[in-house]
């Protein structure tokens, strides 16, 4: 079957595991791009989590990993990294959520890619920013959905909530998405690879203030953090369900050019 989609004909090497990384892969494969996913001898952990018929295929893994070719290679062994060196050159992306320092330490840090395919695009997944003090440390979604201010955001400093999903992971694949088109955009135009970077921390940190950041928005405070319409929405329970209202039109906003243009 011939690709189709906006990433036909561009090839991606997937050295990612567990969520964000593969499910940006997977996004990468469903706009018709070429997808190889690498995995370790024992697999990519994901295989092993939540409910499966066949052992090594959950449907967590299998709900992230579609639209892909598949290739076990020990990086740690000669052989492993040989045929992975000889892969590099062939692909026009690389993605990855192995910890740059670790990715460095197996010879496939950014400037040793680079020199095998110049015109590669490095994407590297990351729990925090790689220029701040938490660069080496791992991150998941609860920890970033912590850090962020997210858990405080949905219930109050007091007593702090998750949001019931991996929402960091799933946003953040997101963003891995828009930054790899863009690069290879840019690509495009001047014949140049280059790394981009996509943290967790920083993402979701990013989207959570768009609201929440209210008086702190501006430099000094204009009042306090967030937006009191998050804290109040909610269903509204009936005798035969839940209403979802949105008194919206016609109370706010520049007033109408006639009086049923509040009503459509």
């Amino acid at each position: 079957m011939t690709a189709t989609g906006p990433l036909s004909g561009i090839r991606v090497l997937d050295l990612t595991s567990v969520l964000f990384g593969p499910y940006a892969a997977q996004m990468l494969g469903d706009w018709g791009a070429e997808i190889i996913k690498v995995e370790p001898p024992a697999g990519d952990t994901w295989r092993y989590t939540g409910v499966f018929r066949n052992r090594g295929m959950s449907g967590q893994f299998m709900a992230v990993n579609r639209n892909k070719r598949s290739l076990a290679l020990d990086l740690k062994h000669p052989d492993g990294k040989a045929a992975l060196a000889r892969l590099i050159p062939t692909v026009d992306a690389l993605v990855t959520n192995v910890r740059p320092a670790a990715m460095a330490r197996l010879g496939f840090g950014y400037e040793a890619c680079a020199k095998l395919n110049p015109r590669l695009i490095y994407a590297a997944a990351t729990g925090f920013g790689q220029d701040g003090p938490w660069a080496a440390r791992p991150a998941f979604d609860e920890i970033i959905q912590a850090a962020s201010g997210l858990a405080s955001s949905i219930g109050s400093d007091e007593e702090p909530a998750f949001v019931p999903s991996l929402i960091g992971d799933k946003i953040c694949a997101m963003a891995m998405v828009g930054a790899v088109s863009a690069a290879l955009f840019r690509r495009e135009r001047t014949g140049q690879g280059q790394m981009v970077e996509v943290p967790m921390l920083e993402t979701i940190a990013g989207f959570n203030s768009i609201e929440m950041l209210g008086g702190h928005a501006f430099d000094p405070p204009i009042g306090p953090t967030g937006y009191k319409r998050m804290k109040n929405r909610r269903p509204v329970k009936t005798k035969d369900g839940w209403l979802t209202m949105l008194p919206y039109s016609g109370t706010t906003g520049a007033p109408s050019s006639k009086p049923s243009d509040a009503l459509n």
